[in-house]
């Protein structure tokens, strides 16, 4: 998500979609506070639509694993996406619908309402210092679990909901993806961790 080309704030990991406040790495690891690790994306939606995030999530993993990713395997890795409105809702159900045909698969990705973990203290909690911006990090070791299927979402006309296309086309146009999408297997750690430059597409 960092390196998508414009309109990213800023990303984060962390610790979402749990029920216990607060928790730590090791928690989280036990499989008993309930979250999964996640990334956190702040946007700004003139810049870069929210279909084009989308698009990315579903790309760069495999969202029919149950409870994992490649040989990492618990319900922190579990594949999830929350909605803060009803749009993204709409957004996220029409886009899985496309993608599990394409993929011939059914789609085991938790989709939940942010405001569903409220009463836990909130979604999301910021995991500690040391994971942040891991691989842009001196001596990181470059391992990811990640494992996109090769497979590009339906393009956009296709499967959006007829009254949210005016709103939501999407600001990529497709060279970028034919150029700087997911591949498949774990491509997340083959290139550098700079923003891809739009000159490059």
């Amino acid at each position: 998500m960092w390196r998508l080309p414009k309109g990213i704030h800023s990303t984060a990991v962390g610790y979402c979609a749990g029920q216990t406040q607060n928790p730590t790495y090791s928690q989280v690891c036990s499989s008993t506070t309930g979250h999964t690790e996640g990334v956190r994306v702040v946007f700004n939606p003139k810049e870069i639509s929210y279909v084009d995030i989308l698009r990315m999530f579903w790309e760069s993993h495999d969202p029919t694993q149950y409870m994992g990713q490649g040989n990492d395997h618990g319900s922190q890795y579990r594949s999830g996406i929350y909605y803060f409105n009803e749009d993204q809702k709409r957004l996220i159900e029409a886009s899985k619908a496309a993608y599990e045909e394409q993929l011939g698969s059914k789609i085991k990705t938790e989709i939940a309402a942010a405001s569903d973990y409220e009463k836990y203290g909130g979604l999301w909690y910021f995991a500690e210092p040391y994971h942040q911006q891991y691989l842009a990090k001196p001596g990181s070791r470059p391992y990811c679990g990640a494992q996109p299927q090769g497979v590009s979402l339906a393009s956009f006309n296709s499967w959006c909901p007829e009254d949210l296309k005016e709103k939501y086309q999407p600001t990529l146009p497709e060279s970028f993806w034919k150029k700087h999408g997911p591949v498949k297997g774990c491509s997340i750690v083959r290139f550098n961790n700079e923003p891809i430059s739009e000159d490059s597409y």
